[in-house]
């Protein structure tokens, strides 16, 4: 792995002009978690060894380069598995418009099946999907998809490695991949309603070929550790952490943070961060939603809804409270701050993979246009998410003209009464 990731590097900084060779780049999802990040990576390395095309293959990171600490889960698999993470590739790195322009470009999608808007112009170039969530593109002879609802993207793509090609995997491969099924399916634990059997088929098949590999409960306390790490991170970083970003009539977000909520409530100055982080990005309004574990390691979910619009809080929070497909089974709880709604989450099963769909389904009511099409993200303005607040020179960092809440009730009134 470490002798292919060096010579994409050396290929990408050799690519100069129109005439240069062209790529064949796997491209993971803008939230860059590990399953998106290993998904790339081994598929990149598959696709390597096995495909028979003049461009290069190479596997990247759906983020800019300094976003990556934020992904502390991401950075301890790679050091444990003996992988540099300055031997990867980030998106800050490698035009893609401008590849595409010339007509040098190949796109496979691993771990999402869509593009951004943002991305729209891409959409050419895409000549293969690999996914485990809602499948939101069609099929076509020019682009196979591959869509099924697993645990994790890299359970897919090792079926992929198995089946083709095992002669490829080795301690590291598998290590990579072993680890992206196991966090994901939360320790292949049914309770946690991620796992499908043939998560637990390939996650057996990894173990059989690969007796030295971690052992599965270690391995998976290890990995959540560092995802739950969140010490020396500011709030803007903890929002920018594992974010999504959809976008209507209304600009959301929605946070996962790894904390309680009533420990993330009791920050310091906390409705000033949060007011001034929907200004420099442009949300109208954060949906907050926070994962922890008992003693008895069953999870904890807490979600609570910012606005500096009391009409466009009251109505998002009521939305979520009546949501059946799933049902979130929302519990008002006491918050001292009053810009926040707070609630205690009784379905633990609710990601944000369930929740976005409701978000999205509460924007298509009430926009009443075509301004949000099925998995269309990121259309405030603001960077792919995660989003690049760490870089500087930023477009963003002079930040956004103020929104007053009155501003946003008027918004909210037109959209309503569309």
């Amino acid at each position: 792995m470490e002798e292919f990731l060096t010579a994409c590097q050396r290929a990408v900084k050799a690519n100069t002009g129109p005439v240069a060779p062209g790529f064949h780049v796997v491209l993971g999802n803008e939230a860059c978690d590990l399953d998106s990040m290993v998904s790339a990576l081994a598929y990149a390395y598959f696709l390597s060894k096995t495909a028979h095309s003049e461009m290069l293959v190479l596997p990247l990171l759906n983020i800019r380069q300094s976003e990556l600490l934020l992904r502390s889960d991401n950075i301890f698999l790679l050091r444990q598995t003996g992988l540099s993470p300055d031997l990867l590739l980030f998106r800050d790195q490698l035009d893609l418009q401008a590849l595409q322009r010339d007509g040098r470009l190949r796109l496979t999608l691993v771990d999402h099946n869509v593009l951004p808007s943002s991305d729209s112009d891409l959409e050419v170039a895409v000549v293969e999907v690999i996914d485990h969530h809602l499948q939101e593109r069609e099929p076509s002879p020019s682009c196979p998809v591959t869509v099924e609802t697993v645990g994790s993207c890299a359970t897919l793509v090792t079926e992929r490695i198995i089946q083709k090609s095992p002669e490829i995997l080795d301690q590291q491969l598998a290590q990579l991949l072993y680890a992206a099924v196991v966090l994901d399916c939360v320790n292949m634990s049914p309770a946690a309603g991620k796992v499908t059997p043939k998560d637990s088929q390939f996650a057996a098949a990894l173990e059989t070929r690969f007796p030295a590999l971690p052992p599965r409960g270690a391995l998976f306390q290890a990995l959540q550790n560092a995802k739950f790490d969140v010490s020396g991170l500011n709030t803007e970083q903890m929002l920018l952490k594992d974010m999504k970003a959809v976008s209507g009539s209304l600009n959301l977000a929605v946070s996962v943070l790894y904390i309680t909520l009533e420990e993330f409530l009791q920050r310091a100055g906390l409705e000033e961060e949060l007011s001034s982080f929907c200004q420099k990005f442009g949300f109208d309004l954060l949906l907050l939603m926070t994962i922890s574990f008992t003693e008895n390691k069953e999870p904890i979910r807490e979600l609570a809804v910012f606005s500096h619009s009391t009409t466009c809080r009251d109505q998002v929070s009521q939305y979520l409270e009546q949501a059946h497909s799933p049902a979130l089974d929302l519990s008002p709880i006491s918050c001292p701050h009053r810009l926040l709604t707070a609630y205690q989450q009784g379905n633990t099963l609710a990601s944000r993979k369930k929740l976005l769909p409701i978000v999205k389904d509460f924007l298509r009511e009430r926009d009443g246009d075509s301004r949000l099409v099925d998995g269309e993200e990121d259309e405030s303005g603001v960077p792919p998410t995660p989003m690049n607040s760490l870089v500087e020179g930023c477009p963003l960092d002079g930040g956004l003209p103020s929104i007053s809440a009155q501003d946003l009730e008027e918004k909210f009134s037109k959209m309503a009464n569309n």
